[in-house]
């Protein structure tokens, strides 16, 4: 009898993959649909929000996993992003991202201990497409013949990834000048220079204290890391690029170095080079030395926020067959899994008051490394780093900066909080109090039962 049965197992078994698994091209209204389907499955541990709209209308989706979805909670979870579709034709990442989502929720079920505390130390947001209006065009082409560029930008024209406030300008003079480097200000008339994606998109990074975040594009296989703009101008390459060969490195350039041999060498195939027709050492590429690209969205998030961004190229084909998408997902699913857990490392705490309160907006500076971060509106940081011994200050407006001397090791953040002491009022005859040597809190971070330090355990 068992032996009778056990065909008719096996092929249930098949039945529910295939029918949990579904690897096809997702219109916008099944994109949708995938994304409630997995939120009823797990409705404990994600949520659906919009960021806005399209130019015709669709909304622009995000998918969070957490424990505790739709809550920040102070100094527990950083905040992840990943980013699909920008170009409308370029569309393995929105598959990608849709199997993701569908992945860790199948796993988080299935009580995986590696997913399972990823989802409990990170809160995590996926966009499947900024651009659907322009996915609809590429989609609507006969798949046999799809041209290189047809529905790369949105419904008027643009393309997404030239649309961002151009802040590497102020940032080259400001290297000349003495200026900042780190959350340089926007342009008073922004607003009205930007499509409503990219509106929708930079109004998302200034809500929510994103400390890492990838976008996902086609058309080449490599991680791409800033900045994508070249100081200097080289002349005009063909179509979109600007050839350059010329890096241009932030001061985070051994970081960023680090996050794209990540995906690359946790990828099937990207770290073996020459890959669609192109050499690349490791699989990853410095933005400029492979072509100029002025008013990105990579450059963006590292000049304006506090998050680094890189940017994925998966596939030589923009729109692969439909055929091809579970072995993409293969060669990809490990991938998108390592680098999220990246956002792991570093330095990581809180800047409060000498009465425990928050204070938000506080500076981050690390000795050594011209780029710094800030706190969040509840006065917890998160600042990425790689294993190193560094000096760490605190300061904000009103207060006095306090230092801390911190290691950073490979196995987790390191915790260091900041209690700052208002700077003394002087009055007219006051004399300048003397300094005052302050200490930090300069923790390993520790692993503890799960109950000990979250509300809930599932």
């Amino acid at each position: 009898m068992s032996q009778l049965l056990w065909p008719l197992l096996r092929f249930l078994l098949l039945l529910r993959v295939a029918a949990s698994v579904n690897f096809f091209h997702h219109r916008y209204e099944q994109l949708v649909q995938a994304l409630y389907n997995v939120h009823n499955e797990c409705p404990e541990i994600t949520r659906i929000y919009s960021i806005g709209s399209s130019v015709q209308g669709r909304e622009l989706y995000v998918l969070e996993f957490s424990d505790n979805p739709g809550v920040h909670e102070l100094s527990e979870e950083p905040e992840f992003k990943y980013v699909g579709n920008m170009h409308g034709n370029e569309v393995l990442g929105r598959e990608l991202l849709l199997q993701l989502s569908e992945f860790l929720c199948e796993e988080y079920r299935r009580r995986s201990e590696r997913i399972t505390r990823l989802i409990w130390d990170t809160r995590i947001h996926i966009l499947p497409s900024m651009n659907p209006d322009g996915y609809e065009v590429a989609a609507n082409q006969n798949l046999d013949a799809i041209g290189y560029l047809t529905g790369r930008n949105n419904a008027n024209g643009i393309d997404l990834n030239r649309n961002f406030p151009d802040l590497n300008t102020f940032m080259y003079y400001n290297e000349k000048t003495g200026g900042p480097n780190h959350h340089i200000p926007l342009p008073a008339n922004w607003k009205s220079q930007v499509e409503p994606e990219t509106l929708a998109v930079i109004n998302w990074m200034n809500c929510y204290n994103f400390v890492l975040s990838a976008n996902l594009h086609g058309g080449a296989l490599v991680a791409n890391y800033p900045y994508d703009k070249a100081q200097e101008q080289r002349g005009r390459g063909r179509g979109y690029h600007h050839a350059s060969n010329t890096p241009s490195p932030t001061p985070d350039d051994k970081l960023f170095r680090k996050l794209a041999k990540a995906y690359s060498y946790a990828h099937h195939s990207m770290h073996q080079s020459p890959t669609c027709g192109e050499q690349f050492a490791d699989g990853i590429t410095n933005g400029a030395s492979w072509y100029s690209l002025s008013k990105g969205m990579q450059d963006f998030n590292y000049l304006h926020t506090n998050c680094f961004e890189i940017t994925l190229e998966l596939s030589c084909n923009k729109f692969p067959p439909q055929k091809d998408l579970e072995k993409e997902w293969l060669a990809n699913r490990e991938a998108l899994v390592t680098y999220l857990e990246e956002v792991h490392q570093g330095v990581k705490g809180l800047v409060s008051d000498q009465n425990g309160n928050g204070i938000a907006g506080a500076v981050i500076s690390v000795q050594g490394i011209g780029h710094d971060v800030t706190s969040g509106d509840m006065g917890d940081y998160f600042r990425l780093l790689l294993p190193d011994t560094y000096t760490i200050t605190a300061s904000a407006d009103g207060y006095q900066p306090q230092t801390a001397t911190v290691t950073v090791g490979p196995a987790g953040p390191s915790l260091v909080d900041f209690q700052l002491t208002p700077n003394p009022v002087k009055g007219p005859l006051e004399k300048k109090a003397p300094a005052t040597s302050l200490s930090s809190k300069v923790l390993q971070k520790k692993v503890v039962p799960r109950a000990a330090h979250k509300k809930t355990q599932r």
